[in-house]
């Protein structure tokens, strides 16, 4: 048994889309904008063993408030794995992305979290 799926609301899933293969550099597994369907992926994943995340339309109250919840209290939604937090962190300031603050490290690593745009708060976090 292995993860295929797992989602995360957003405001606009082509906008999510959009951020997520363009601007964090994620690949795209699937878009079907006539179906408002996009799902996004690891950009090394092969297909066959690569776990795609759905950028799930917020349409639904029970998901919008799950969403707005956790942006409101500044919790991130998912956690993407990078091998430089503070060299990502340097070139998506650069692009304009909004961080909650500079790189930091805890007892798990070194990590920053940035909002997408799209509803949610995404924490990077060093491999």
């Amino acid at each position: 048994m292995r993860v295929k799926m797992c989602s995360i609301h957003v405001r606009e899933p082509a906008s999510a889309h959009e951020f997520y293969t363009g601007i964090l550099g994620l690949g795209s597994l699937m878009a079907l904008p006539e179906h408002n369907l996009f799902i996004v992926k690891d950009p090394a994943g092969d297909g066959g063993g690569t776990v795609g995340l759905l950028l799930e339309p917020s349409d639904n109250p029970i998901g919008a408030a799950y969403m707005n919840g956790l942006h409101d209290a500044g919790i991130p939604a998912i956690v993407l794995g990078v091998s430089d937090v503070r060299a990502e962190y340097k070139r998506l300031t650069g692009l304009g992305v909004m961080f909650q603050g500079e790189p930091g490290e805890g007892p798990g690593g070194i990590s920053a979290v940035l909002d997408d745009g799209c509803g949610n708060f995404v924490q990077l976090h060093q491999d």
